[in-house]
């Protein structure tokens, strides 16, 4: 349970961290980034869950960075208040992330 919401904050600081460097992405505040990071969590699964492993974000392919890219321009549907992405953007912050997860994960291993 603790390993849950550190991952969640851990996310969510690096939604923050995104949104403040990277153009094409705003994130309202901390807990925002917190909902956001909770919502592209599910998203993610529900994801993986429909088409499998193979579209993971950590499977470090192209296939798994477009998925990162879609799952992060969709959220910004889910949650219009308190996150707002282009195209442009989301793709920059997929990249940024995955870069971020392979230094600092964010899952427990």
């Amino acid at each position: 349970m603790i390993g849950t919401i550190i991952r969640f904050v851990v996310s969510a600081l690096v939604l923050m961290l995104v949104g403040f460097l990277l153009p094409g992405i705003s994130v309202s505040g901390f807990t925002g980034a917190l909902i956001a990071a909770i919502v592209i969590a599910i998203l993610g699964y529900i994801v993986e869950t429909i088409l499998g492993d193979k579209v993971s974000p950590r499977s470090r392919g192209i296939v798994g960075f477009v998925t990162a890219a879609v799952v992060i321009y969709v959220a910004q549907f889910i949650i219009p208040s308190y996150l707002s992405v282009s195209l442009l953007g989301s793709l920059l912050a997929a990249f940024v992330i995955g870069l971020v997860d392979a230094f600092v994960p964010t899952e427990l291993r």
